[in-house]
């Protein structure tokens, strides 16, 4: 048979980066859309997650993940300008999630942490993000998980690994064996 008289294939080439683009867009929907439920839904009497946008949760996450750090170490890492951390960080602490206190270290410096407030929030969240994405792929076959496993660590594999100190495990928060890189 010449390729001309060849029956298109129905599924889309793995190769198109098109498709593949897509696919993975649709994806990241989905899981946004989870969190941004999963934060909706946490927080004290269903205020919300204490009305916290998604970016001052990730904030959040990374305080969390780092245990202290500097203004402008949280800026790189959110890679954001040294004053939208800082009203995103005036937000968190005016919501009781966050603290800013004098650095141990040098004293003319403050570190930022998350109160344990905000360590309650990034778990009850996270929490609600694990099983609400677990629930979703128990709807995949075994195979299909396999195959997303390899696909996703290989996308993730792509981006920027985290400086210095490697990626911050959460394995308390995540239930998972992995480290959880943020970024």
């Amino acid at each position: 048979m010449s390729e001309q008289q060849r029956p298109a294939d129905p599924s889309p080439a793995a190769d198109d980066i098109d498709e593949v683009t897509h696919a993975v867009l649709a994806a990241s929907q989905r899981l946004a859309s989870i969190a941004a439920r999963a934060l909706a839904a946490a927080g004290d009497g269903g205020r919300g997650g204490h009305g916290v946008t998604l970016a001052q949760f990730r904030m959040l996450e990374a305080l969390v993940a780092r245990g202290h750090v500097k203004l402008v170490a949280l800026a790189g890492l959110m890679a954001v300008n040294p004053s939208t951390a800082m009203r995103m960080i005036d937000r968190l602490i005016a919501a009781g999630l966050a603290d800013r206190r004098p650095n141990r270290e040098n004293r003319r410096e403050t570190v930022l942490t998350a109160t344990e407030s905000g360590l309650r929030l990034v778990g009850e969240v996270t929490a609600r993000r694990r099983a609400e994405t677990a629930a979703a792929l128990a709807r995949l076959r075994p195979a299909e998980r396999t195959v997303l496993i390899g696909a996703l660590g290989a996308f993730a594999a792509t981006g920027p690994q985290p400086a210095g100190d490697g990626p911050h495990p959460f394995p308390d928060l995540l239930g998972c064996a992995q480290p959880y890189a943020l970024g």
